[in-house]
């Protein structure tokens, strides 16, 4: 261990994960008075009434208010939060649902292989790049579905403006195993050896760069295997070399918690949170969860999205639900989820900055010709010109 001239730290081994130390942190109780929002604690876990969000959120001061307290609870508290009815209208989640089956069966005919990060490959049904295949197949059902204001509201909290949403569906079927216990990307997807060149600060640095959440597709008793978490575990600084340590493992699988959904709940959690997807015991629940992996406009996604296809597949709907009255918020919570709002990075020679420090990004163009009625053709040309704008 090198510590530097403050007396941190500068590099971490396996030699830091101390479980006494991990104990002291995952043992602590969380206290409702730090979420006076929320509606109880639950095993170590706030639980929130989205509506009641709703409410609070009204004015800019009362949604920097909440939004202060769900950043609290991801960072300096348990990690984790759920968001009870984060998706009100059970047809906005049904109508995902049937378009996430039809990927599925497609995907199946196809005879394509589709693994998983930390199960048996096989186990589950996973549709990755979700978010691209149902905008450009079922954008009125895109549309509707990330015009959801929680999901903008606890990514703008964690991540800033400009961030991208990917969405990943696993379906863990009867008698489908549980996941090994892990932390998530970016860190989390590295090797051990690999993850330990990287410098302490970056250990710090890769939880804020993400968000990882869960929207239930279907009611998730216990008995489902809705996923298992131990509340307090991303406060852990070397918790990326500690998760597949034997004793870390053991006392995962000893103190987690598992907490049953709704139909139309979300959880999202901070992705330095040891986590597992658990063991589907059920006779007959196919356990369908969209997995959002939202990341800050200063990262790299998981995933690589086509959103100039998303784009254009998504502006016929834009047009026609603006001509049905639909806010601004509306269109541009969708226009957030569908298109790339960070202008970087960019051919500076070809796309110089505009008005500013930064040429317009994707989301701009889209936002302009929604505004201004643009034909499918004009924004078709504007997007291709702008992606030629971006390459060397």
């Amino acid at each position: 261990m090198s510590p530097t001239a403050a007396g941190a730290r500068t590099w971490l081994t396996e030699a830091d994960c101390d479980l006494d130390v991990f104990r002291s942190l995952v043992e602590q109780r969380t206290d409702p008075a730090d979420h006076p929002s929320a509606e109880r604690v639950e095993q170590n876990v706030p639980l929130y009434e989205s509506d009641r969000l709703r409410s609070l959120a009204i004015s800019p001061e009362g949604r920097r208010s909440v939004q202060d307290e769900l950043v609290r609870a991801l960072s300096d508290g348990p990690g984790i939060v759920v968001l009870k009815g984060a998706f009100p209208d059970a047809a906005v989640v049904d109508a995902a649902s049937e378009a996430f089956r039809a990927l599925i069966e497609e995907e199946r005919a196809s005879g394509t292989a589709r693994g998983d990060h930390f199960a048996k490959p096989g186990a589950n049904d996973r549709v990755w790049n979700a978010l691209d295949k149902v905008a450009v197949r079922a954008p009125e059902v895109f549309a509707d579905y990330y015009a959801n204001d929680i999901i903008e509201l606890i990514s703008e909290a964690w991540l800033g403006p400009a961030y991208q949403v990917t969405s990943q569906v696993n379906v863990v079927n009867p008698g489908g195993a549980a996941q090994n216990v892990h932390r998530d990307y970016h860190l989390g997807f590295l090797s051990q050896e690999r993850a330990a060149t990287y410098p302490a600060h970056v250990h710090r640095l890769s939880p804020v760069l993400t968000l990882q959440g869960a929207v239930a597709h279907c009611d998730m008793p216990v008995e489902s295997g809705p996923t298992l978490y131990l509340p307090h575990s991303q406060k852990f600084e070397p918790g990326y070399l500690a998760w597949r340590l034997p004793r870390f493992v053991e006392y995962f699988d000893a103190h987690h918690v598992q907490l049953p959904l709704e139909k139309g709940d979300a959880v999202f959690f901070n992705p330095a949170l040891f986590h597992a997807a658990g063991h589907n015991r059920s006779a007959g629940i196919r356990r369908m969860a969209n997995l959002l992996q939202i990341s800050s406009a200063f990262g790299r996604a998981m995933e690589s999205v086509d959103r100039e296809a998303m784009a254009n597949a998504l502006f016929p709907v834009l047009l026609s639900r603006k001509a049905e009255g639909v806010s601004e918020d509306w269109l541009r919570r969708v226009i957030a989820a569908t298109a790339e709002g960070y202008p970087f990075p960019t051919n500076l020679d070809l796309d110089p900055p505009v008005d500013g420090l930064a040429p317009p990004s994707q989301a701009d163009t889209v936002l302009q010709a929604v505004a201004e009625d643009w034909e499918p053709e004009r924004l078709r040309q504007a997007l291709q010109a702008a992606a030629k704008r971006r390459r060397s």
